[in-house]
């Protein structure tokens, strides 16, 4: 149960002595969680049987049900509950974005690794087959952007954010291939068993991830992505700068090994898109 869904709900509908309570659980967490129910009370200046049905409205059996719920909140993240308060001009935003952006790709860039990224680059240079993975909103997003780097360089090369098919994939693969898979977190356990088996298999591995993780404790080759998560929760991770960053700089690694065959797949997608996109200008980007 979210106390706290609970209580925007019924936002509005509260009593005058019920909404005390709810303010001092929005404003006070810490002294909510740790309250009894007549400091509680006192706090609120209500009586402690108001506490109960307060508790109660929120779909608590009891006080002690609902000091249970309230401090597995605790666990969700309080800065959710008052997040700091942020300038919301246009010029101050794009200056704290940027600024994050800037941060998080100078951070990563000062810890990589260069004979990690040499042996990385190596073995998706020499790959038969590339199988990206990456699951949820932002390592889904990164898997497909290995894809979209390596293609055009002459890989063969496929990218999943299903569990299932990531799995199959991985009992397919044959030992000249490679996987390499994104987890912002490192908790991705379907990831980590696709890992395992491929290793198994004798697959090479490849993580982007946090250093000190499941996922990178399962793969072989570990390039450790460790940035701060920020304290604005509006504003979306940085962190994302950074993992296209580094496969940026995986992706020209691979296409200076394979120069030759780069060149030459870069020249007939240029030569496409000259043709059919733009009009016989070749001053544009290489695709969208």
């Amino acid at each position: 149960m979210d106390i706290f869904a609970r209580i925007q709900e019924e936002a509005g509908q509260f009593s005058a002595s019920e909404q005390r309570i709810a303010d001092i659980l929005l404003n006070s967490f810490d002294f909510a969680v740790n309250a009894s129910i007549i400091e509680l009370a006192e706090k609120a200046e209500v009586s402690p049987p108001t506490v109960t049905r307060f508790c109660r409205r929120l779909g608590c059996q009891s006080f002690a049900d609902f000091k249970v719920n309230l401090a597995r909140t605790a666990y969700v993240g309080v800065r959710y509950l008052n997040p700091e308060a942020q300038s919301t001009e246009p010029a101050d935003v794009a200056s704290d974005v940027i600024t994050k952006a800037q941060n998080a790709m100078f951070m990563v860039h000062r810890a990589l690794d260069p004979d990690v990224l040499d042996k990385v680059a190596d073995r998706l240079a020499r790959a038969e087959m590339v199988y990206a993975f990456g699951s949820g909103g932002n390592s889904s997003m990164i898997s497909g952007e290995i894809q979209n780097r390596l293609f055009r360089l002459g890989s063969r090369v496929t990218a999943s954010a299903d569990h299932n098919m990531q799995l199959m994939l991985t009992a397919a693969a044959r030992s000249n291939d490679v996987l390499i898979g994104s987890s912002f977190s490192g908790r991705n356990a379907e990831l980590v068993k696709c890992f395992k088996l491929a290793r198994e298999n004798g697959i090479t591995t490849i993580a982007l991830t946090q250093s000190q993780s499941l996922v990178a404790e399962a793969s072989e080759l570990v390039i450790g992505i460790d940035l701060p998560e920020g304290e604005n929760i509006f504003r979306p991770t940085s962190t994302r700068f950074a993992y296209l960053a580094v496969v940026d700089v995986i992706a020209s690694l691979v296409a200076y090994r394979n120069r030759k065959q780069s060149q030459v797949t870069l020249r007939h997608i240029k030569q496409q898109l000259v043709e059919h996109r733009d009009g016989g200008d070749d001053r544009q980007l290489l695709g969208d």
